[in-house]
């Protein structure tokens, strides 16, 4: 989702003297909370992990345990994974890890520009790739594939793969913990059967295709002009013509809900929302990273109870 005209553009690169000393620039945090494993007493004893964002980061903490130290470079929202431009301190955490975790698909590419820079050769875990999925026929690849469960699950197990060929005397425990997370994962796929039950075919409109994959295993129908969804998600402009077709699926109520993406926002995502809200049509927030204060079970349970709301009123 490249950056909005209501974004606070990222940091910018860093270059020159600092990259050249980049050893010696000092400890490694993260751009949002994270964990620099060169600043940890049991640094010799963890494996040191960085993700891209800290929807990966949260999954490796949790299968890793007290066994892993995670650096999740993006957790703010107003920092957007297209257009990020990375810091020293990014460059220093992937050069120390064992294990990266990206979305792929052209979403997180400064990892991989980092990583062919920096020289390093960790485990690298390609989330699009684990999924499996590719564009539709004549399409675009949804690369926001951490709404589907059935590839959180698939992470999960290569997740735990990665940290036991890092730490092979802790590979039961990684196994282990992969099991427990992907239990949790089940009730959210029963909650997206339950609502395919109740609504299978009903339309909604969405800003941009970030919960399209929970829409469709909810057997929804995104009834958005893919011209509207796909400027927005671009940055670009959209035409007159689209705008208002778009909003006559409020004004007609055309469709149940409207699924917005909160972190992205800009005067025609803005006036879909009031457009859903004057018709009466339930809106449901999203985000692309983490809340505070929210694991991923917790947050996709609430994105998916929400949903389930909006379309019993």
């Amino acid at each position: 989702m490249p950056m909005s005209s209501y974004r606070r553009l990222a940091p910018p690169l860093i270059t020159g003297a600092c990259l050249i000393l980049l050893a010696g620039c000092g400890s490694s945090s993260d751009s949002g909370g994270g964990t620099d494993a060169s600043q940890s007493p049991a640094a010799a004893s963890v494996i040191p992990v960085v993700a891209s964002t800290n929807v990966y980061g949260d999954m490796a903490e949790r299968i890793g345990g007290g066994k892993v130290a995670v650096t999740s470079i993006i957790s703010d929202p107003d920092q957007d994974p297209h257009s990020y431009e990375a810091s020293t301190q990014n460059q220093l955490a992937l050069s120390k890890a064992k294990v990266v975790i990206e979305n792929g698909g052209g979403y997180d590419d400064f990892i991989d520009r980092m990583l062919k820079s920096g020289g390093s050769s960790p485990e690298v875990i390609n989330a699009v790739d684990v999924s499996g999925r590719t564009a539709p026929a004549g399409g675009e690849l949804n690369e926001h594939v951490w709404y589907d469960f059935p590839t959180a699950a698939k992470l999960a197990d290569r997740i735990a793969a990665a940290l036991a060929k890092a730490d092979p005397d802790d590979a039961a425990t990684f196994t282990d913990k992969a099991k427990a997370f992907k239990a949790k994962l089940a009730p959210l796929e029963r909650k997206e059967a339950r609502i395919k039950a109740d609504h299978s075919g009903d339309a909604v409109a969405i800003t941009e295709p970030v919960p399209l994959y929970m829409l469709e295993a909810s057997g929804l129908r995104n009834a958005t002009p893919e011209a509207f969804s796909e400027a927005i998600e671009e940055g670009d402009d959209v035409s007159e013509r689209t705008l208002r077709d778009t909003l006559a699926l409020f004004s007609a109520r055309k469709v149940k809900a409207l699924v917005y993406n909160e972190q992205t926002s800009g005067p025609q995502t803005e006036k879909a929302e009031q457009a859903a809200k004057a018709a009466g049509i339930p809106v449901v927030p999203v985000t692309e990273t983490l809340p505070k204060g929210k694991d991923y079970v917790g947050w996709m349970t609430a994105n998916v109870d929400a949903l389930a709301s909006a379309l019993a009123k």
